[in-house]
């Protein structure tokens, strides 16, 4: 099994119901993974400016997977508009 991280930096102005809903579909969209690690590290004041936002609403998970990781999830994350910034790692 392979592990990996993601961060995501989310827009400020999202709701928290929002919010939810799409850190639940990112989840989705990791088919087959393994949640080993979910954490919500809040708002933050961004080191500069991003898409014109001064702060950001940082969120970490740590799972597994046993296949080959699809590029699909970063596609997504790159086409969505509420994702400032995103890292993915393989640990």
């Amino acid at each position: 099994m392979r592990n990996y991280q993601l961060v995501l930096v989310l827009k400020t102005s999202l709701s928290e119901a929002n919010r939810k809903k799409f850190l639940e579909s990112v989840k989705s969209w990791v088919k087959g993974a393994k949640f080993t690690k979910e954490e919500e590290w809040g708002e933050k004041t961004l080191a500069y400016i991003i898409k014109r936002e001064t702060k950001g609403f940082y969120v970490n998970y740590l799972f597994e997977l046993k296949d080959e990781f699809s590029k699909d999830l970063e596609k997504k994350l790159m086409a969505t508009d509420d994702v400032l910034r995103h890292l993915l790692l393989r640990k």
